[in-house]
């Protein structure tokens, strides 16, 4: 069973790693690891609290928490989108929380919810994952696009580059 102890010790520790800090306002974060809590519960991953999630890995991928959006919306607005990780400043209450524009493609969000972004009774576009590897590290990953951040080593997206592997056959 998931714990909000748990949940709560898990993005402290992720927050710590980045050089972030949990949001300060306490039932604000409550409900936001209560969140993340219930849809671990509900889809077996910890998706972002502040968005709907498909319940197919596979295309929730981005939006695992933390999610492929937070690390440069903290950069460029302070906090995540939906306000659980937030810089220093922020914290110390320097900088407000900000309200920040959706980073998430709506093409992702689109199959994600088996609509299409043209009409909504068309069929979803098939996702056409890549293998990529971290050039720092050599984490490999298979997907659309690479993380924005490495998991293990933390390197930027740039240091990711995509594999392409060749199959020769009888000619």
């Amino acid at each position: 069973m998931i714990t909000l102890e748990y949940v709560r010790r898990r993005a402290e520790s992720d927050a710590r790693s980045r050089g972030y800090h949990l949001n300060p306002e306490e039932n604000f974060l409550r409900d936001l690891l209560e969140g993340l809590k219930k849809n671990e519960e509900r889809y077996g991953y910890p998706s972002c609290p502040c968005r709907l999630a498909s319940g197919d890995f596979d295309l929730d991928k981005d939006i695992i928490c933390p999610c492929d959006y937070r690390d440069p919306d903290v950069e460029e607005f302070g906090n995540c989108y939906c306000g659980l990780y937030v810089r220093k400043d922020v914290f110390e209450g320097k900088t407000p929380v900000a309200s920040i524009r959706e980073r998430r493609p709506l093409e992702k969000q689109t199959k994600a919810y088996g609509i299409s972004a043209e009409a909504p009774s068309a069929q979803p576009a098939k996702i056409k994952p890549k293998l990529w590897y971290c050039r720092q590290c050599g984490y490999v990953v298979f997907r659309e696009e690479p993380p924005y951040v490495c998991p293990i080593c933390k390197a930027k997206r740039e240091f990711f580059a995509e594999l392409r592997m060749e199959i020769y056959g009888p000619r």
